[in-house]
């Protein structure tokens, strides 16, 4: 499948900041079932653009705009073709919870067994999983039971924006029974963690079908989960949409949790309150968004005296893009 992938992210200042440092997790990752076809980034105001790998392996893209400025825009333009998953097994054998333990793959995946962030244990998990009597799912073989979890994730929560925020801990979306992809992902995570399953955090895009029953917001970043198993190795599970990861999902960077790779971060100088504005269009190549279309979103309107703000709230400000 050939992906034409639009994500512009637009931050609006009330008065001209003196200067804006920004990191980028946005460019689809290279290899495995997809293919990187083309991407490029425009910035405006114009800024000389860096690059590095971070720890896990991802793109990432920094830059400074030194020069007063009200309006920043980032627009990245990606052609990724994917290929359909590979067909996994109905289950693996009881012996694959063995080969979970060696201690050489334990060491190779310390990141992803243990509590960071967001995806962490908690009384309020513990009781989701007794609720749903998911500790069954141990009985059965570690694919079968990321399957059930996955599921149980599924149809436990509703999926709604404005209840959490990019910042919220799980409990809050388990306390309401509501939240979006993000929150769902890093219930999962906690979950396979906690069972010794080597889960992480996967940040990217999905096409989304709704004739396939998906129910995640088309216009956004999308986020999954993918487990470590030694006989498949890692394998994709969508518990917003209750499916494996395909060819309809295009991965961009992968961490412990959504604070390892936002798609955008950073601060800025200045006494202006701000405000962010993100549009997404994933289409198929034949049928991309017109750039006239695209573009098309609003500018804030500004209200009350500016104000300054300490760099770690502002820092956070800039992180509302949740997934």
């Amino acid at each position: 499948m050939l992906l034409d992938i639009r994500h512009l992210t637009q931050y609006h200042y009330a008065a001209p900041v003196r200067e804006s440092v920004i990191e980028l997790w946005v460019q689809p990752q290279k290899g495995g079932r997809q293919r990187l076809i083309s991407f490029e980034l425009e910035i405006d105001p114009s800024v000389q653009l860096f690059s590095y790998a971070d720890a896990f392996g991802n793109a990432v893209y920094h830059f400074d705009v030194p020069q007063p400025h009200e309006h920043l825009a980032i627009q990245a333009r990606s052609a990724v073709e994917t290929d359909p998953a590979d067909a996994f097994p109905v289950g693996l054998d009881l012996g694959e919870w063995d080969r979970l333990n060696s201690d050489f793959l334990r060491g190779d995946c310390f990141d992803y067994l243990h509590p960071h962030g967001f995806a962490r244990s908690t009384p309020a998990l513990e009781a989701f999983i007794q609720n749903h009597e998911l500790h069954q799912a141990r009985a059965h073989d570690p694919l079968s039971a990321a399957r059930q979890v996955c599921e149980t994730v599924y149809h436990a929560l509703e999926y709604q924006h404005g209840i959490t925020k990019a910042d919220s801990p799980i409990d809050l979306a388990l306390a309401a029974g509501q939240g979006v992809c993000q929150d769902f992902a890093h219930i999962m995570i906690a979950i396979c963690r906690s069972w010794g399953i080597p889960a992480r955090y996967v940040s990217g895009y999905l096409f989304t079908d709704r004739s396939e029953g998906d129910r995640s917001d088309p216009d956004a970043t999308h986020a999954w989960v993918e487990v470590f198993l030694p006989s498949l190795r890692w394998v994709g599970f969508d518990p917003t949409n209750n499916v494996m990861a395909g060819e309809r999902h295009v991965v961009v960077a992968v961490g412990r949790d959504y604070s390892d790779m936002p798609p955008s971060r950073g601060v800025y100088k200045g006494d202006a309150d701000s405000a962010l504005t993100v549009a997404v269009s994933v289409r198929q190549a034949r049928h991309a968004t017109a750039e006239a279309e695209f573009m098309r979103t609003a500018r804030p309107a500004f209200s009350g005296p500016i104000r300054r703000r300490s760099p770690h709230e502002l820092s956070q400000q800039m992180q509302q893009q949740q997934q």
